[in-house]
């Protein structure tokens, strides 16, 4: 998930993607002439770039400036919803555990985001009706994402360059997924990685925060004093219901994707990919053993992935609490405390074979010698093959069964 650079109007002639005629590099003047023309036609490139997306968009976004952008106009698709047709949640209200069960199944699934000893819980009940919270915890903003589409998750620290940004939606998609804007300088972002796609920001990139999906309980188990999001949200929906019922039915086709999903898997297969440094690897639920610890290494960093069955998918009956249960997963660095530790399975409970300690799936230490630590998230989560591929192709599969190491 990495930012590519901008595209301008006076791009470099590196940048501008040209098809020139082969130069005699001997004669100084064909190779000057040569590079004048491939400038020429990089600035003509450029230009062009820039009038299609003013002529496409800058009657409704005339605060954009799209002289400034990283993908190609081509891409960016109407979703249906026009700019904030889907509502962000800017001003989010919060309930205890407690009073939250009285309206959340124990199974259905949450995003769990803890900041320095501070938790909250954001159901995807709620975000699947306005898919931003511009929240703040523990004195960090945050924007906390879900995209339906892509079944991505993702928490974004809201603070770049000394300012703090607030994000709504575009009524965008490009590749299947939902482009948010800055209302700061409406620059356009591409929620799967963080990146701004077009304006001021354009090849910026957010810093990601660890935010696994999980069951609610095991939220309520982890965190008993945390908060979670209230129904509360000054709009008007039918929270529980699902408005995309049946829609990630594996087999079936992610929708406005418009270029052929990565062959390996199927497109809407769930999978944990893991990103760490420049290696990435993509482990497919449905060959992770529930509760089974892996261990594996990604870009240096041994990693232990968690596995848990049971938690209820937002994304396929009419109501959420009728839906299948579908696995939750998380990576997590095993460096702790100077070592590096091994897990295994024992009954029904996690345990590292170096002190015996009990670990829950949110890598924390729940009983033994280690009970109260807790390991360190690495960057990835649970989202759509398709999603996770077309913006990370060059992920390694796993292929095989894993087995503990």
């Amino acid at each position: 998930m990495h930012a590519k650079p901008f595209i301008t109007a006076t791009r470099s002639v590196t940048t501008g993607p040209c098809h020139t005629a082969p130069v005699n590099a001997s004669h100084p003047s064909a190779a000057g002439t040569a590079l004048i023309v491939v400038a020429l036609l990089a600035l003509t490139a450029g230009a062009a770039s820039a009038n299609e997306w003013q002529e496409k968009f800058a009657d409704r976004w005339p605060h954009t400036d799209f002289s400034r952008t990283t993908v190609e106009v081509s891409e960016i698709h109407s979703g249906g919803p026009p700019k904030d047709g889907i509502p962000a949640i800017d001003e989010p209200r919060f309930v205890a555990v407690d009073e939250a069960a009285d309206w959340l199944h124990p199974r259905e699934p949450v995003i769990a985001l803890e900041i320095d000893g501070e938790a909250r819980a954001y159901p995807l009940q709620i975000l699947i009706w306005h898919e931003i919270v511009n929240d703040r915890l523990a004195a960090t903003p945050v924007a906390v994402t879900f995209c339906p589409l892509c079944n991505a998750a993702i928490v974004f620290d809201r603070r770049l360059a000394g300012r703090v940004l607030d994000f709504g939606t575009t009524g965008k998609l490009r590749l299947s997924d939902l482009v948010m804007y800055d209302r700061q300088t409406e620059s356009w972002w591409q929620q799967f990685s963080g990146t701004a796609i077009a304006g001021d920001y354009a090849g910026r990139e957010l810093r990601r925060i660890a935010a696994p999906i999980v069951a609610f309980e095991d939220f309520r188990d982890a965190h008993p004093d945390g908060d979670v999001l209230s129904r509360r949200t000054g709009h008007r929906r039918n929270y529980g219901r699902n408005p995309y019922r049946g829609y990630d039915r594996v087999g079936d086709q992610p929708f406005l994707l418009r270029k052929p999903a990565d062959p390996r898997l199927p497109a809407m297969e769930r999978v944990l990919g893991v990103e760490v440094g420049d290696e990435a690897k993509v482990f497919p639920l449905s060959r992770l053993a529930a509760a089974v610890p892996l261990v594996d290494e990604v870009g240096g960093t041994p990693i232990a992935v968690f596995a848990k069955a049971g938690t209820l998918s937002a994304l396929d009956a009419g109501e959420i609490r009728a839906s299948r249960q579908v696995p939750a997963a998380a990576a997590y660095d095993r460096r702790l405390g100077g070592r590096t530790l091994s897990f295994e399975r024992r009954g029904d409970t996690v345990v590292d074979r170096e002190t015996g300690s009990r670990w829950n799936i949110l890598g924390h230490a729940i009983a033994g010698p280690l009970e109260g630590q807790r390991l360190s998230q690495v960057d990835g989560g649970v989202h759509f093959a398709f999603a996770w591929l077309v913006f990370n192709p060059d992920s390694v599969v796993v292929e095989t069964p894993l087995r503990l190491k």
